[in-house]
């Protein structure tokens, strides 16, 4: 019945940095996929997931901080090399909690976007 999760539909306040960040930093590819609904956004494709960035200055999911927390509300990305990924963030000086042993049985690196999006990325 269910075949995966399509996207992921972020809340941004500045787009451009926001693209900058999700673009340039993480390397994701965005999509020329999306239409012109009117307002400021931005669709990536990873995998068979996309996420996409809504700029809406009246959004009401923003964290309010920037702080690292892996126990708050956060999607995460599986990435097929954790090494190349954390010096990709190392070399963009990206703030990273790096959870190399945890309960789980995969590598975890938690990051935060410019507004406060948390992301786990895994391996």
């Amino acid at each position: 019945m269910y075949e995966g999760i399509h996207h992921v539909s972020l809340i941004v306040t500045d787009l451009e940095t926001s693209k900058k960040f999700y673009g340039e930093v993480l390397g994701f590819e965005e999509s020329d996929q999306r239409p012109d609904f009117g307002f400021p956004g931005a669709w990536y494709q990873i995998g068979a997931t996309q996420i996409h960035l809504i700029q809406y200055e009246d959004g009401q999911t923003l964290r309010g901080t920037t702080k690292i927390d892996s126990r708050d509300g956060h999607f995460a990305v599986r990435v097929s090399d954790m090494d190349a990924f954390i010096d990709r963030l190392e070399t963009h000086e990206v703030e990273m909690l790096n959870k190399p042993h945890n309960k789980t049985e995969w590598h975890q690196v938690y990051i935060s976007d410019p507004d406060g999006n948390v992301i786990e990325f895994n391996c």
